[in-house]
């Protein structure tokens, strides 16, 4: 059978399988009830991970992938899920968890031994035991909110399918589209508001299935490209993780006990909605494991692409670090640290962030100008001149972006007004890069177009990079469930200036819906994004099929009857009223 045949099986199984589970964990009382360190807020049957389970086995037994080959990741997987199911009733502590998943990845490590294994196969036997006990960890911490593991891993089990297909084998390769129909026929009643939770009966298994294949797979490639490929398209469970377990270890807090504060949670804390939320990572998700097919597919070519994954996932993580997640603690340890007044100079006073991340954009994008400029015969013998010259590319570039002010300007209010900054930066790194070289190396073996896409392509990176933090705040700003929906009435400079401080400042915990405005000149407009939906007498509809719970006067040129009459409609609709007032003091 065809691998998307099992994942349709396995799809329909989940679904139904979902629905006998939930029905019986009800009638046995198996919820769980709300608590202080986990996410959700009303009891929620559990132990979904049956459902996922069955589904595998059914589909592989149909499509005929339960073989010798397969039989080590299914073990792993089915004695992983008992450990679960035994957690779930009586918690284990996390070395537990740990020491039990790390026995099971050693007999899945032993089953990749050849007889007769050399001392240097048994060493990475190790790695390998250790790399499946962090990623099935890694699975189980992820799920911590409604949709996110199964989804994750389903987008991660379905990359491993196809990119892996050769090294997976035709029966193996089986196993990863069993598990993605699993969890798709599972989301149907995972999916927030969720209905039915997997359980560490659940996680810990299919964990154990992500990482055998992963591991089976990269070992049969034997290559460092196979083992980055992997790691892309596991990139959310890897990425989520460390940055848990650092964020807790600089917060003075135990990385063991579980809280609130993983990736998903700080979005929305960033004001996120919870769908959205899980959405971003999904997409996260899907990036890291397209980039991983890339690699995979192309080599050392597409190495790029990687470079792109994790320049975005640590710009995500910079964001993500700001958010407060442990009552203004975060970084508690780190304080208390000797070298603090170091570290707070080398952050704020030198720009070092920025400096550092800098040196990464420079590299690739000069590579990607190369990559781009040529290919074949002619890329291998340009790439020399790539490899001589980039120590001087990056001299030049820094001390230009530095000369230009850029280093002086803060993300945090970087806009319209920077971009010439930028240019200018970019364009004299450019110039004092052509002469270096010329100088240096007589300009032979070099492309004047190279020196073009290159300063194209860095200053659309820096400017990408500077911005992206307001740019995920705008988006939180405009998905997030908790804030406020806003009406401002009058769409002139001063309801436009409202909205700018709605949309860069989410602390006021505000989303701009909808202007109401009596020109007519302005119907059907947008201003700032917010469209104009129409006027006064058109209020009280726009409060309901807009789900308005604020309306803000933006205008001080307000008739008295005027602001009553608003103020009455409002009244009826128990919609507050609020006025913009300027002071300066």
């Amino acid at each position: 059978m065809s691998p998307f045949g099992v994942l349709g099986i396995a799809a329909l199984v989940g679904g139904a399988g979902g629905a006998v589970v939930r029905r019986g964990a009800i009638r046995l009382g198996a919820v769980v009830p709300p608590r202080p360190d986990r996410w959700h807020r009303t009891p929620t049957p559990t132990f979904g991970g049956i459902a996922i389970l069955t589904a595998v086995f059914v589909a592989l037994a149909i499509g005929g992938g339960i073989t010798r080959e397969t039989a080590p990741i299914l073990a792993v997987a089915s004695g992983l899920f008992v450990i679960g199911w035994y957690d779930d009733l009586e918690p284990l502590s996390a070395i537990a968890k740990m020491v039990n998943s790390l026995a099971a990845a050693a007999f899945f490590a032993y089953t990749l031994l050849p007889s007769g294994a050399m001392p240097v196969e048994a060493g990475w036997a190790v790695v390998a035991i250790l790399a499946f006990g962090g990623l099935d960890n890694a699975v189980n911490l992820l799920d911590n909110m409604d949709g996110l593991a199964a989804g994750v891993t389903a987008i991660a089990a379905l990359a491993l399918g196809l990119t892996f297909r050769a090294e997976l084998g035709p029966t193996v390769g089986l196993v990863p589209f069993a598990l993605c129909g699993g969890l798709l026929g599972f989301l149907l009643w995972n999916r927030h508001p969720a209905r039915l939770f997997m359980g560490n009966c659940g996680s810990l298994a299919i964990g154990g299935i992500v990482a055998g294949c992963a591991i089976y797979a990269v070992a049969h490639a034997g290559s460092a490209i196979a083992a980055a490929a992997a790691a892309l398209i596991l990139v959310v469970p890897i990425f989520d993780t460390t940055f848990v377990v650092l964020l807790r270890r600089l917060a003075g807090r135990s990385t063991t006990r579980g809280n609130i504060d993983h990736m998903s949670h700080r979005l929305v804390s960033a004001g996120f909605s919870d769908r959205a939320a899980v959405l971003t990572l999904y997409a996260v998700g899907a990036l890291g494991g397209g980039a991983g097919y890339l690699l995979h597919a192309q080599g050392a070519a597409a190495i790029w692409m990687g470079w792109v994954v994790a320049l975005g996932v640590l710009l995500m993580a910079l964001y993500l670090a700001r958010v407060p997640a442990y009552a203004g603690q975060d970084f508690k340890a780190l304080q208390a640290a000797p070298f603090a007044p170091l570290l707070a100079d080398l952050t704020f006073r030198w720009h070092a962030g920025e400096v550092i991340l800098d040196l990464l954009l420079i590299p690739l994008c000069y590579y990607g100008a190369y990559r781009l400029r040529f290919e074949g015969e002619a890329l291998t013998t340009f790439l020399a001149g790539f490899s001589r010259s980039l120590p001087v590319i990056l001299g030049c570039q820094l001390a230009a972006l530095y000369a230009s002010g850029l280093y002086s300007r803060m993300w945090s209010t970087f806009g319209l007004h920077d971009l010439a900054t930028v240019l200018r930066g970019v364009a004299g790194g450019t110039v004092l890069s052509v002469l270096a070289v010329t100088y240096l190396f007589k300009f032979e073996a070099f492309s004047r177009g190279v020196f073009i896409i290159d300063g194209v392509l860095l200053s659309a990176a820096i400017i990408a990079t500077r911005l992206s933090f307001r740019i995920l705040g705008r988006i939180a700003t405009k998905s997030g469930a908790r804030h406020k929906r806003v009406a401002i009435y009058g769409a002139g400079a001063r309801g436009q200036l409202l909205v700018r401080e709605m949309l860069a400042n989410p602390a006021l915990e505000r989303k701009p819906i909808v202007f109401i405005d009596d020109n007519e000149a302005r119907r059907a407009q947008r201003f700032v994004g917010v469209p104009v939906r129409g006027a006064i007498g058109d209020l009280d509809r726009i409060l309901v099929s807009q789900r308005i719970d604020e309306v803000l006067l933006s205008t001080p040129r307000i008739a008295s009857e005027v602001e009553s009459r608003v103020r009455d409609i409002c009244a009826v609709r128990q919609v507050a009223v609020r006025r913009l007032h300027f002071e300066i003091q």
